[in-house]
């Protein structure tokens, strides 16, 4: 039944089967990148660092940080490794690599949720052309079902288009809003990170002056 309706509705069909079928790749993709994010979210590992960094022990901290599979410990991680160096550039060097993998695939399903519907529009033009076509031609009598066929080829496109659409954009929401709450606890993590660092160094150039 669905390949028939498929069929009637037009050569417009085939990209938008196209772009149907690179949809799916994506939302698939994207929700087994979730469901592993979620797996792999450690929030006892974040708080043992942040404990172990207020406690001196930096080591100690990069230890925990490297085992951890956590995307903001991972982050941290690539900051500590760097402290002595670039500390802020490697903690956005490591927020952008995280947030690139949250926002793979999303321009495709923007895409999808703009182009469906535009496809759609353009298999309703050409449906009614060829429709309209046969009107003009004069002779109608035994054109009726072709005449038909036109507008439900126009139907049909309009269909299968913003079905497309309709199954891309709350699944593009939600990952924006998941992407922006990443986003959110990195950079929230990556600042408290260099507040502990600088409290430390400061203490530490304290202590240092007392002693000489």
């Amino acid at each position: 039944m669905l390949i028939e309706l498929f069929l009637k509705g037009g050569p417009i069909m085939w990209p938008i089967a196209v772009l149907a079928v690179i949809t799916a790749v994506v939302l698939v993709e994207r929700g087994l990148f979730v469901f592993q994010a979620s797996t792999q979210k450690d929030p006892k590992s974040v708080r043992a660092i942040f404990d172990s960094v207020e406690r001196g022990a930096l080591d100690e901290a990069v230890s925990v940080a490297s085992r951890s599979k956590d995307r903001v410990a991972q982050v941290l991680a690539e900051g500590l490794r760097h402290r002595d160096s670039s500390l802020t550039e490697a903690l956005s060097e490591g927020a952008s690599a995280v947030l690139h993998q949250c926002h793979r695939g999303l321009v495709v399903l923007d895409t999808a949720v703009t182009l469906g519907p535009l496809l759609g529009l353009l298999g309703t033009v050409t449906g009614m052309m060829r429709a309209f076509s046969l009107v003009g031609g004069g002779e109608l009598a035994g054109k009726q079902a072709a005449i038909t066929g036109g507008v439900a080829e126009s139907l049909l496109a309009v269909c299968f288009g913003l079905g497309v659409a309709i199954a891309a954009i709350v699944p593009l929401n939600f990952l924006n809003a998941r992407a922006e709450r990443v986003r959110r606890e990195v950079e929230a993590s990556a600042t408290r990170l260099e507040m502990l660092l600088a409290r430390k160094s400061r203490e530490g150039a304290l202590m240092l002056d007392r002693v000489v």
